[in-house]
This record gives C-alpha cells, structure tokens and sequence, in this order.
C-alpha cells in the first residue's frame, strides 16, 4: 500500500482489538490505538521478510471451514478420552510432504496444534518429513491421508 500504512488490514485490527480490549471508544483511546495501529505494523515490517501471497481465497475459507469441523470432531474425542471411555494408544508418525513455502508451513503447524490429540514435534527441512505425536493412533494410513490431502494440498493451492 502506502509507506505510512504498509498493511492497512492489519492496522484495522490492531485499531479495533485495543478498542475490544478497553472497552471504550473515548476520543483519547481511538487516538492512541490509531497511533498504535499505524506505528505497530511499520515497526514489524523489518522483522517479516517474505511477505504471504494468498493465491486462491476460496480454497483458504474451504481449509478454514474442514479445520473447524475437524477440530469438534477431535474435541470430542478428547473429551472420551479424558472422561476415560476410551483408551487411547499414543504414538509419533512420519509423513513426508512435499510443502516448503514457510507461510504454508507455518499454517499447517497451527492446523496440527489447535486439533487436540495431534502435536506438531518435528520438522526435516532437508528430507521435508513432518513428524507428529498422536494421541490416539490406530492406524497411520488415515492420518497421513488428513494431512496430504485434506490440508496439504490446499495448503499447497494457497500458498505456492
């Protein structure tokens, strides 16, 4: 955009996330989180060197829309889990992906981490084999089908 407001939807947010968060729309604090919401996003510029390019915003809002389903799912389970109905058999898997864009992989770390029973544990840059802690692994082949397909592959539309 411009030099004084290089990402101005982020500036939008700021300005509104100090509003909610004071509970005021007081000249004073509109003032101050306007300066905020300006001054913030330029001073993190120099720390952000790949900007992300959204490629396809509809297959974003569909991933948006298989996580939150797949975060309930996994929210039930684990709550089955820590009621003691079932038993779960932990376990670390190996997928190999063939993402590398850093935004990409940056989102499918989120994606792993918010889902309860999946922990994002390591990553390979070299061999690009992502490695996961299960909670509850029965079977590696459905898993790593999540992962390729269901949030890879978007991944992959979206950002590369």
């Amino acid at each position: 955009m411009s030099r004084w407001l290089p990402m101005p939807l982020m500036s939008l947010l700021l300005l509104a996330l100090w509003l909610l968060l004071n509970d005021t729309l007081a000249p004073g604090q509109v003032l101050l989180g306007g300066v905020l919401a300006v001054v913030l996003p330029q001073a993190a510029a120099p720390l952000r060197p790949l900007r992300p390019i959204l490629r396809r915003p509809g297959v974003a809002l569909r991933l948006a829309l298989h996580v939150a389903v797949d975060i309930v799912r996994a929210n039930f389970f684990a709550a089955g889990v820590i009621l003691g109905r079932r038993r779960p058999q932990s376990g670390f898997v190996r997928i190999a992906l063939e993402l590398r864009d850093p935004h990409g992989l940056a989102a499918l770390a989120c994606i792993v981490t918010a889902t309860p029973g999946t922990l994002w544990a390591h990553f390979d840059d070299e061999q690009g084999v992502l490695t996961l802690h299960v909670l509850a692994l029965r079977d590696e082949a459905p898993l790593r089908d999540t992962i390729k397909l269901r949030y890879e592959r978007p991944l992959r539309e979206i950002f590369e």
